[in-house]
């Protein structure tokens, strides 16, 4: 990732990283316990109204036309896909699950944490005419915006439904394939998650996730930070533990099929941590983008 050395400021600039950790070290008066995750949940949810409705606004990635994106995960993956809309990509991903889903004609896809609905309506060019696409997502400046693309291209077998991953507004066994994209390491309660996940899916339904993960050692003044969790770096979790918690969950045929390394401006590190704290989180292997697919085995 390039430096973003000339504004300081913006979404993702070492201005808004303290601005956001002081959100969680003198938080506004709200009785949730922080112990639930419901003060993080309450600041992802924060970050993610600025995504909806501003240009600049970042969580899992940033981008203006202004300056270089300092903690953009993505890139350019998505051009040339069918079914990708411009307007639905707000650089928020680590990963593009559908090209390795194998999402097949007349499947119920089930997208967590949509957005804007970019995943959604790629899903929906692989589905076809025959199948759906669910988008749920629990910020709902997302869901009005994902609508919103919705009815511009005429899409009447997509639809977005506010609601909270750990408790999914979804029927038991009801969907085909599940998608999800740099969204679980925002998810507090990751065990509560993949349970809900497992139960959602069809017997013999299937996941694809792209999620960050850790390979090493992450600081405990990184994994602290209520800014780096916005932007699913101290929400990351080990590697193998995020595997071990979907094979807790039930899933069979655990495995990643894609995975690459994350570079995050140095500068974005150093506001919350030492130079000795970045340079050992460097040295102990960092943070990767990874692709997971995962099954609800037939008779389960």
């Amino acid at each position: 990732m390039m430096e973003n050395t000339s504004n300081s400021g913006g979404c993702c600039g070492s201005d808004a990283v303290l601005e956001l950790d002081g959100l969680l070290a003198n938080p506004p008066d709200h009785s949730d316990d922080l112990g639930t995750g419901d003060r993080l949940k309450k600041l992802v949810k924060e970050r993610y109204a600025i995504a909806a409705t501003e240009k600049s606004g970042c969580s899992c990635g940033c981008s203006d036309d202004q300056y270089d994106p300092a903690f953009s995960f993505v890139g350019e993956e998505y051009a040339g896909r069918d079914g990708y809309e411009q307007e639905a990509d707000l650089g928020l991903g680590c990963g593009v699950p559908t090209d390795v889903a194998s999402v097949k004609q007349g499947d119920i896809v089930l997208d967590l944490g949509s957005g804007a609905g970019i995943d959604a309506f790629i899903a929906r060019e692989l589905t076809g005419p025959t199948g759906s696409v669910i988008g749920v997502d629990f910020t709902p400046q997302m869901i009005s915006k994902a609508r919103e693309n919705a009815t511009k291209l005429g899409y009447d077998n997509v639809q977005f439904v506010e609601g909270d991953i750990e408790n999914l507004p979804i029927e038991s066994g009801s969907v085909d394939v599940i998608l999800s994209n740099c969204v679980l390491n925002l998810v507090p309660h990751k065990q509560t998650a993949f349970t809900e996940m497992y139960r959602v899916l069809k017997p013999g339904g299937h996941f694809t996730v792209s999620d960050i993960v850790i390979q090493g050692t992450l600081p405990d003044r990184l994994r602290e930070s209520a800014a780096l969790y916005a932007g699913c770096i101290s929400g990351a979790i080990d590697q193998q533990d995020y595997l071990a918690l979907l094979r807790q969950a039930g899933f069979v045929d655990v495995e990643v099929v894609k995975e690459r390394p994350i570079e995050i401006a140095e500068a974005i590190l150093h506001a919350v941590a030492t130079e000795e704290e970045v340079a050992e989180f460097m040295l102990s292997g960092g943070i990767r983008s990874i692709t997971v697919n995962g099954t609800r085995a037939p008779n389960q």
